[in-house]
This record gives structure tokens, C-alpha cells and sequence, in this order.
């Protein structure tokens, strides 16, 4: 640990004067200014990071925040663990059981450019703590309820929250480290934070629902909300006080563009559950498209014919990488979070293991990302991002292969199950703190929590799309091996094994697409994490 606190303390930015109280009016660092290498070509450049007073304070800032992400997965995945208890409770059909998680990854993801511009405009810590204390307040309440809906609007509230500190997260990372050793290490430690916030929330999930009621679940949550709104208060730096004029909120945009997420999100979720050729599915996705298209020209018109500020500026897609990077993210995000769903499906609903059987499998994915991040921090900044996110995508796909070919299904898990599992976090841990680094790099300071945002909100769109394709591309072969239209396959069967190895299948392609993609838009790309001379 010390020698990664030296690393995140590499940096030793100028003095600054700093006010002690914040504002509200946004975040302003230093204009000291450093160039990112991109394969020979500047995107931007940067200013150097808001100083920080100690190397224990450095390392706290970077958990502070991590915890963000840590708390974002555990959510989730602790509630999966107990969806049929909490049902039960609550007389929730089988049915409807899957808005105990989609109610809060629908709000997560919708709202998660808005609030990202707002942090850059209103500043970043005070986003950030407020996030914090609402998903504080919201997880404490959610116990509470009565019934189905008022569980399901509590659980949508808490990812208000969570989509108000995530990105913000990243904003703040990426204006307190200037390009370098120490910024890669804290990219890549926060990109942890999410496979190991999952792996938790497996263990949490599964003792509570063992040993307690599930209300504990949330309560403990709210515990470790609090901690880290606490921690933000104390730690995270107030920023320099932006005396300039403050720029306006495109609020048009803001709700073009989260209304389109939320109506096609909306419709992923629900396509498999009521049927794809049900009148209003396809009716969403089309409304979905129109008001992105709307949002696009509102953006350019904003841009090129305004003096206003566009919600987000859209011409940065014109850039080939960017726009391949996200490609990328999305397709990855696809692969991973289909592998991390069917494999579980795998284990509890195939194998018949308990939720405690499966968890210890899954184990594997928080010590060997733990690993894989720190080596990451390690060669951002002395191997090419073309090779990195190519082992990124080939690991994921290697992943997917050993769970679609006809391996015999008892075969001990040591044989395939746990290089598949160390597999799949070397490609996460690799891919998406390279891809995240490589956002920030290419926004201006003023954008940065807009550019956490952007690349959350198309993983949780890759999710979505993944996942609603997967299921049907399961079930579509489960039909074929004579499993009802109403019901679905018994657990143990050879239909059941057949379409989660065509689910598979489709991760692999998804995976193998966006190795084609980094092959030709990432070809001679310069180090992601390196400073240009």
C-alpha cells in the first residue's frame, strides 16, 4: 500500500490560493498545462490537478470515491441475491420481480449525463456529497415500504442518487490528477471498485438472506453511504472559487436526451417479459430514436449557432477514436454483464448450487481484479492502448467461449469455470479503466464529470441491449427444444444448457466485434496513460 500511496503522490502540482468555502459555481483548477499522447496527436490539454496536502489524504480521496463505484455494484447485486424473498414479502408476482433491480438501473442510467453536466457547472464535490446523502437517505427508507410500488419508486429515487455520484466521481479524479503515473493509478484503482462491489454484494445478499431478514441488506448499505458521504465531506478538496460568469444549464437537451434513454431502456427491460411484438415495445424504440435524433440537432445547433453551452458537445464525436470508444464500451459492457447473468444462471439454475455455492465461485473475480488494477496503473503509461484493449477484448471473449462450447457441464469448475472467471476481470479491469482514462483525456477540465457520465450511461445502454438480446436468443432455443410459450426451462435440463450456450455464443460475438474495432480504429495509438514530452 505504500508503494501505491507514492504513486498516487508522484505529482507534486504548484501552489495555489485557495478559498476556503465553496460556492457552488463549479470547479476551477490550476492552468498549468500538459499534453496527452494519443499516437502522436494532442487532443487537449490539461491543467495540473488541485494540491493536496498529504499522501495519506491522496489515498483516501481516491477510496472516497471509489466507494462510489463500490456502493453502485453492491446495490445491484445484493438485491438479485434476494429477489424471490423480497417478493414473497411483498406479494410481488415472479413476473414483475426483476423492477426490484430494473427500477433502480433505469433512473441510474437515464439520469446520468444530466446530473454529470450539472456537476460540471455546479460544482463536482457538492453533486457528489449530495448523491451520496440522498442514496443515504432513500436506502434507509426502502424497508419501510408497504408494498410493490412504493418499493419500486424507492428503489428508482436511490438511483437518482447513484447516477449523481458515479460520474461525478470520475470528474473529480480526473481534475485533481494531471496526466501521469499518479492518475493511472487512481483511474484504475476506482475501476476496481465495481467487480469488487459486485462480488460483495453477492456475500451480503447471501449471508443477510441466510442468517437475517433482507431489510438488513439495505441497512447495511445505508450504513456504507453514510460513510462515504462523511468521507467526501472531509476529504475531498473544495475547489477554487470560479469568479467567472456561470454557464447555463441546457435543460431542453437534458430532458430530450433522458427521456430517449429512459423510453429505450425502458423497452429492453420489458421486451422479454411481454413479448417483442407487443403494439408499444417497438413504439418506444422509435420514440426513443426520434428524441436522440432531436437531441443531436438541438447540440449542434447550441454549438454552432449559439453562444449557449450544448448539454454536451456532440462534434467530439466527429473524433474516430472517441466514437470507437464508445463502440467499444458498449459492446464490451454488453459481453461482460451477459457472462456475469448466464453464468449465474449456470451455476443456480442449471447445477442447482445455493446462492452461497455460487457466490464462492464467483469469488475469484474480486481477488484477481484487485491484482489486475494495480497492473494496469502499472502499463497505461508503457504499453500502446491498442494492445491493451485488445488483451481486454480477447480475454472476454476467450471467457464467453468456455461457457458456449459443449464442455461437459459437470466438469470440475477448476477446468473452466475459474479461468473463465480470472478471464473476464483481466478484460473489465484492463478495458474500462483504459476507456474511462481515455474519455477524460479527451474532454476539456470543464467537462469531466460529463465525460463519467457519458461512459457510464453507454455501459448501462450496452447492458441493457446485451441482456435483452441474450434472453431472447436463450429462450428463442429453449422453444425450439419443445419448453412451453409459458413457462420456462426445468432447472437441470438439456434445454435450459442449450440456450445459455447459445447466450454464449452471442457474447462472443459481441466481444469479438469489439476486438475488430480497437484492430482498426486503435491501430498506433499512443500510451493512454503517458505524458507528452
Amino acid at each position: 500500500m505504500d508503494d501505491t500511496a507514492g504513486d498516487l503522490m508522484a505529482i507534486s502540482p504548484p501552489n495555489v490560493t485557495r478559498k476556503s468555502k465553496e460556492n457552488g459555481q463549479g470547479d476551477s483548477p490550476q492552468t498549468v498545462t500538459v499534453s496527452i499522447e494519443n499516437g502522436g496527436e494532442t487532443i487537449v490539454s490539461q491543467p495540473s490537478g488541485l494540491p493536496l496536502p498529504s499522501k495519506a489524504r491522496t489515498v483516501a480521496l481516491v477510496v472516497t470515491l471509489t466507494g462510489a463505484a463500490f456502493l453502485n455494484s453492491l446495490t445491484v447485486q445484493s438485491a438479485v441475491i434476494v429477489l424471490p424473498t423480497i417478493g414473497k414479502e411483498l406479494d410481488i408476482p415472479e413476473a414483475r420481480q426483476q423492477w426490484i433491480i430494473s427500477a433502480y438501473t433505469l433512473t441510474f442510467g437515464c439520469f446520468l449525463l444530466l446530473w454529470g453536466r450539472l456537476a460540471d457547472i455546479y460544482g463536482k464535490r457538492l453533486i457528489f456529497m449530495w448523491g451520496c446523502a440522498w442514496v443515504t437517505v432513500t436506502t434507509i427508507v426502502i424497508p419501510f415500504s408497504p408494498n410493490e410500488i412504493c418499493f419500486d419508486v424507492l428503489r428508482g429515487l436511490q438511483g437518482l442518487g447513484a447516477a449523481a455520484n458515479v460520474p461525478t466521481a470520475i470528474g473529480i479524479l480526473g481534475v485533481t490528477f494531471p496526466p501521469g503515473k499518479a492518475k493511472n493509478y487512481a483511474f484504475s484503482f476506482y475501476s476496481a471498485g465495481a467487480p469488487l462491489g459486485s462480488v460483495f454484494g453477492n456475500l451480503l445478499g447471501g449471508i443477510v438472506a441466510e442468517y437475517a431478514s433482507w431489510k438488513w441488506i439495505f441497512w447495511i448499505l445505508a450504513c456504507l453511504a453514510a460513510a462515504v458521504t462523511i468521507a467526501g465531506y472531509l476529504i475531498i478538496p473544495v475547489p477554487v472559487v470560479n469568479t467567472g460568469t456561470k454557464t447555463s444549464v441546457d435543460w431542453l437537451g437534458g430532458t430530450l436526451i433522458t427521456m430517449a434513454i429512459l423510453a429505450f431502456m425502458f423497452a429492453m427491460t420489458e421486451g422479454n417479459v411481454v413479448g417483442w411484438s407487443t403494439p408499444w415495445i417497438p413504439v418506444l424504440i422509435v420514440v426513443s430514436v426520434i428524441l436522440i435524433a432531436l437531441f443531436v440537432f438541438w447540440q449542434l445547433y447550441l454549438e454552432k449557432k449559439t453562444t449557449r453551452s450544448p448539454l454536451m458537445k456532440v462534434t467530439i464525436f466527429q473524433n474516430t477514436r472517441f466514437s470507437a470508444a464508445m463502440i467499444i464500451m458498449l459492446l464490451f459492457f454488453a459481453s461482460f454483464n451477459n457472462f456475469l447473468v448466464f453464468a449465474t444462471y449456470f451455476y443456480q439454475d442449471y447445477q442447482g448450487l445455493s446462492i452461497i455455492q455460487t457466490t464462492l465461485r464467483f469469488i475469484p473475480t474480486g481477488v484477481v481484479g484487485i491484482c489486475t488494477c494495480f497492473v494496469t496503473a502499472y502499463i497505461l503509461s508503457r504499453v500502446r492502448g491498442n494492445y491493451i484493449l485488445m488483451f481486454g477484448t480477447v480475454c472476454i471473449s476467450i471467457t464467453s467461449l468456455l461457457f458456449a462450447v459443449p464442455i461437459p457441464p459437470h466438469t470440475t469448475y477448476w477446468a473452466f469455470g475459474f479461468p473463465a472467471m480470472c478471464l473476464a476481470v483481466f478484460g473489465a479491469d484492463t478495458l474500462y479503466p483504459s476507456l474511462t482514462l481515455f474519455t477524460t483525456q479527451s474532454l476539456s477540465q470543464a467537462d469531466q464529470a460529463l465525460g463519467g457520465a457519458l461512459i457510464n450511461a453507454v455501459g448501462q445502454i450496452g447492458r441493457a441491449i446485451g441482456l435483452a438480446i441474450g434472453t431472447a436468443v436463450q429462450t428463442a432455443v429453449e422453444r425450439k427444444r419443445g419448453v412451453a410459450e409459458s413457462s420456462s426451462a426445468a432447472s437441470g435440463s438439456q434445454a435450459l444448457l442449450e440456450g445459455l450456450r447459445a447466450a454464449a455464443w452471442l457474447d462472443l460475438a459481441l466481444a469479438a466485434t469489439a476486438f475488430l474495432v480497437v484492430m482498426f480504429a486503435f491501430r498506433g495509438a499512443g500510451k493512454l496513460g503517458a505524458i507528452k514530452k
